[in-house]
């Protein structure tokens, strides 16, 4: 009798067991979907940009582009200018070649070449 109690109980705590293990992956589930949702925030903060093109200081905000009409300060301090040029935080400045992006967090890029173009140097 005292083994059938004794399967008993181990049955039913390896049950709880198994159970509690369920919880905590779903648990992490919401975690990795509340993740992503910040990072797909960070990835549309990333396109709002300025950038040379065809020798023009271009803005793009929420995927319109648009001539820039006046010097736009970065959330980091860096500065650019409606000339090509950014004034960095730590007073260190750069001119703006064709291709050349700046985001809005103050990084700096390079626009993505399209299959067959060939980049001027």
């Amino acid at each position: 009798m005292k083994r059938v109690l004794i399967i008993a109980l181990a049955c039913s705590l390896s049950g709880a067991a198994f159970a509690q293990e369920k919880m905590d992956k779903k648990m992490d589930a919401k975690m990795d979907h509340k993740m992503d949702h910040k990072m797909d925030h960070k990835m549309d903060m990333k396109k709002d940009c300025v950038m040379m093109k065809n020798g023009k200081m271009m803005m793009m905000k929420d995927g319109k582009m648009m001539k820039m009409d006046k010097d736009m300060t970065m959330t980091d301090g860096t500065v650019c200018m409606m000339d090509g040029t950014c004034k960095m935080k730590d007073g260190k400045t750069m001119k703006m070649k064709n291709g050349d992006k700046c985001y809005m967090d103050g990084s700096m890029g390079m626009m993505k070449m399209k299959k067959g173009m060939k980049h001027k140097m």
